[in-house]
């Protein structure tokens, strides 16, 4: 019987992680995933996901791919791998795909969203997944650069060191905070594709400009530099959760 290539959609709690990618001596998403598969099914498994999130980094709506010889409907291995995963990991859906699809290199979109908590106290029950920051941003400030960054542009300066992407450039189709009020905001980003932590360090120099340590126009000049030296650092990886997925 020849291989079927089996999609899903998969959510997890990134905090007990060493990120998605296989790594020795390190728990990794990639590992629980393939050797509940193999498990399963019986046969070497190999998952191919949308992107390597880092560690610490949480996703809503991952998307995933693998080829099996196992006659298993998708819905039975969608059962079945829920019963064998941890309790912060999720299978959302499963389904056949096309023999051309392919996770990472057949998306078109995706979309991050930064979760910061603006409070003088922190709150104990959201502290995995929220950077708290004490001290009142500029959300307007913050707004305004994130303006700046809609469209195509070279994001060198937000790209660490370490990147395999050789092109710097990516498209921006949305840059939005949401909220304030209350002190919970939310910083989505929806791009054609994502450098070596560019949203967190997108979000790390936002909050510089939203802390008064840097002006908008700073923002668009650090933008414009393209060199990582003259932006802000890198967002803690626990606040930051992969969205969606567009194909």
């Amino acid at each position: 019987m020849g291989e079927k290539k089996i999609k899903m959609v998969i959510a997890y709690d990134g905090s007990a992680y060493h990120g998605w990618q296989r790594q020795q001596n390190a728990l990794t998403l990639q590992q629980v995933f393939e050797e509940r598969l193999e498990k399963m099914l019986g046969e070497p498994i190999r998952i191919f996901a949308s992107g390597r999130t880092d560690a610490g980094v949480h996703a809503l709506e991952q998307v995933v791919h693998f080829s099996t010889h196992s006659k298993l409907d998708p819905c039975i291995i969608e059962k079945g791998l829920n019963s064998l995963l941890p309790d912060d990991v999720l299978v959302k859906e499963a389904g056949y795909a096309a023999p051309e699809f392919h996770a990472r290199y057949s998306a078109r979109r995706k979309s991050y969203e930064y979760r910061i908590l603006n409070t003088v106290r922190p709150d104990i029950f959201q502290r995995g997944y929220v950077w708290h920051i004490r001290k009142k941003l500029d959300n307007d400030g913050m707004r305004r650069s994130l303006s700046l960054i809609l469209g195509k542009h070279d994001f060198s300066a937000f790209r660490s060191s370490g990147s395999g992407n050789r092109n710097p450039v990516r498209t921006i189709y949305r840059a939005e905070l949401i909220g304030g009020d209350g002190g919970q905001v939310r910083i989505l980003v929806e791009a054609d594709g994502f450098l070596r932590h560019m949203v967190r360090n997108l979000v790390g120099t936002l909050v510089e400009v939203g802390l008064g340590k840097m002006t908008v126009e700073g923002f668009g000049a650090v933008l414009k530099s393209a060199d990582r030296r003259m932006a802000g650092p890198k967002a803690p990886a626990h606040g930051l959760f992969l969205v969606k997925v567009n194909y």
